[in-house]
């Protein structure tokens, strides 16, 4: 008999494990509940749909990236630690890459699905410039985390065809990506203090 305070975790895990044994969409809430051992109304306690779960899983990848802080990315410069903190996003979603593939591979044909992920996923946008201590409020903290969005989607796809222990393909990859959003973010800089001073 699961803990009442284990059937969240049971949950998002039996998804996951569901996810890649036969896909998302055919993976059903009923299935979900088989698997964590669970009845369909305690689930339903817990998440209202799969994209609720989904979301779940979000939070928890968020919280395990914040928990591997590394005392010394405080002395490098800001693009590195947003590049040490993306890789220790990626680090932990390794163990369950082949749910993820199946998710994002499925979710294609449920745009519904993935629009209401949005916000959600901005969220852990914003949760990886905190903890580069890069600013996510105002104007520009927003444009952060959108440009932020793009440049780890980009990478995302990279890091699901990555095979390799150390993700080589997957850091130059980011690193190229990186290179380009502080050009494009120095641009922006500059053409802004233009138009201020003009004004």
């Amino acid at each position: 008999m699961a803990k009442k305070s284990d059937i969240p975790r049971r949950i998002v895990d039996a998804a996951l494990s569901l996810a890649a044994q036969q896909g998302w969409r055919d993976t059903s809430l009923v299935d979900i509940a088989e698997e964590a051992g669970i009845s369909l109304a305690e689930l339903h306690g817990h998440y209202s749909s799969k994209s609720a779960i989904v979301r779940a899983y979000q939070r928890r990848i968020d919280g395990a990236m914040l928990a591997r802080e590394d005392p010394e990315r405080a002395e490098q410069s800001p693009r590195d630690r947003l590049f040490d903190v993306v890789m220790s996003r990626f680090d932990v979603l390794q163990t369950n890459k082949e749910a993820i593939r199946a998710i994002l591979r499925d979710s294609v044909c449920d745009p519904v699905s993935a629009l209401c992920a949005g916000p959600s996923f901005l969220g852990s946008m914003g949760w990886m410039l905190e903890a580069a201590g890069i600013p996510r409020t105002g104007c520009l903290g927003r444009l952060r985390s959108k440009g932020l969005a793009v440049l780890y989607l980009i990478v995302l796809r990279v890091w699901l065809d990555d095979d390799s222990e150390d993700l080589a393909r997957t850091m130059s990859a980011l690193d190229k990506q990186l290179r380009r959003a502080d050009s494009l973010m120095s641009l922006f800089v500059r053409q802004r203090r233009s138009m201020v001073a003009e004004a």
